[in-house]
């Protein structure tokens, strides 16, 4: 199998004449912070074999971090942010570290927030933006949420968005949020190109599922694993405690397991992972209900940790929201109420617990390992966005910050291989079967 091509070619508005307000250093051994250069390359490639070709000059990803040149000059910038979709543990520090970086390192003195994401751009919504400084964000950071707001959809209101940015004098946009939020930008930033105006667009990707592709952890993950440790954990004890006591738990994880997976590995107290990468069935010799009930038969206890996304096909769903995600069914809800039958159809006491803390986990605020990630996701923003770079974003790529083409990144999502090292860990450590299907 041959990797494929990606062209990872970042767009510029123009020859970066400007010299760089932040006196670091272009010598090596000087103990002073030096500049990045613009021949600074990162693979994405790891694993190689024989067949793999050598990869070609847009194949590689720029190395993020600050130029000796910058495109704008700081007296002139107005520095727009707005934080779109669901919350995610570490929205405020990273609005914090963009503002900052703005402020102490390159003097940038106007910067607004958009309040309610793309939603406070459009014209009948009639928001103010929100003045932005040191003294406004100094102790963000130890809040869940955005200090902003957030909102779904707008961002298809490309039009009304660019006029608005231009209204406002606005020349640097900065978008934090998932998939939607960076498809949006993506055609926010095609708008400006087409007018001919001179705008970053620079995206600081938030998923809390960790499925943006060329971003090897997503902010937030590392706070929503470790508060989803805490439920499990309880669930484990509610489990305990009682004959045949069962718990069900319920995390994020639209399309992808990494959650679900992570939190396993983290506690050794799950029994059974559902994730929407491995299908399952429900009946059956081979089937969920079957293995539970060994389950019980052997150890009179277990705890079945699922992932939102898992086995929708098993439930009802439709329609869209507003950022074009589909609509889930409660599969939570779904297996309490089937498990629940089957255990009364046999005439078999069950003490059932569900529990489902996905948004008290996402309204955290971030955890020591996320806040140190978010500051540096936004100061590298910060410095493409100054450097004159557009429509990409900040990834990490084999522990590197790198730039990332917006449609790149958005063109598939990160999932959970089942043939991978992580999910192989995953089943040796709950004990489940391989796969549940007859």
């Amino acid at each position: 199998m041959t990797d494929p091509e990606y062209d990872f070619t970042i767009r510029r508005l123009g020859q970066a004449h400007v010299p760089s307000p932040l006196g670091l250093s272009s010598e090596l051994g000087d103990f002073i912070a030096n500049y990045v250069g613009d021949e600074e390359l990162v693979q994405y490639r790891i694993d190689v074999n024989a067949n793999s070709a050598p990869l070609q000059s847009t194949e590689l990803l720029e190395k993020a971090g600050p130029r000796q040149a910058i495109y704008f000059d700081p007296a002139k910038v107005h520095a727009g942010v707005v934080t779109c979709g669901g919350l995610c543990p570490g929205l405020n520090n990273v609005i914090r570290a963009v503002v900052m970086t703005l402020w102490h390192g390159y003097g940038v003195r106007r910067i607004s927030g958009v309040r309610f994401g793309y939603q406070g751009f459009l014209p009948e919504r009639r928001l103010a933006v929100k003045e932005l400084n040191p003294d406004v964000v100094v102790d963000i950071h130890r809040l869940g949420g955005t200090m902003l707001g957030s909102s779904r959809g707008g961002g298809e209101r490309t039009s009304d968005i660019v006029d608005a940015m231009e209204q406002l004098n606005m020349n640097v946009l900065f978008t934090i949020g998932g998939d939607g939020t960076q498809r949006g930008a993506s055609r926010i930033a095609e708008e400006i190109a087409r007018r001919g105006s001179k705008i970053a667009v620079v995206g600081i990707p938030k998923t809390i599922d960790n499925d943006l592709s060329f971003v090897e952890k997503s902010f937030g993950f590392e706070t929503a694993v470790s508060r989803a440790v805490e439920p499990v954990t309880s669930a484990h004890t509610e489990a305990l405690g009682c004959i045949d006591g069962m718990s069900i738990v319920k995390v994020m994880g639209r399309e992808s397991g990494f959650i679900a997976a992570h939190t396993a590995l983290a506690t050794n107290d799950v029994n059974f992972v559902l994730i929407p990468e491995v299908p399952f069935e429900i009946d059956g010799p081979n089937g969920l209900l079957a293995h539970l009930e060994k389950r019980l038969d052997h150890r009179h206890h277990a705890v079945l940790l699922v992932a939102e996304g898992a086995g929708q096909e098993l439930v009802a769903s439709g329609g869209a929201d507003l950022s074009g995600n589909k609509k889930l069914g409660d599969v939570g809800l779904y297996l309490k109420e089937r498990i629940t039958a089957h255990f009364r159809a046999k005439n078999r006491e069950l003490n059932l617990k569900y529990i489902d803390p996905s948004y008290i986990i996402r309204s955290a605020p971030a955890n020591p390992i996320d806040a140190v990630y978010c500051a540096r996701l936004g100061s590298n923003a910060v410095h493409a966005a100054m450097s004159g770079r557009t429509e990409c974003l900040v990834g990490l790529v084999n522990n590197r910050f790198v730039h990332v083409p917006m449609h790149v990144a958005v063109s598939r999502r990160n999932r959970v291989d089942p043939e991978s090292p992580l999910w192989r860990d995953v089943v040796e450590a709950t004990g489940q079967p391989a796969l549940m299907r007859n």
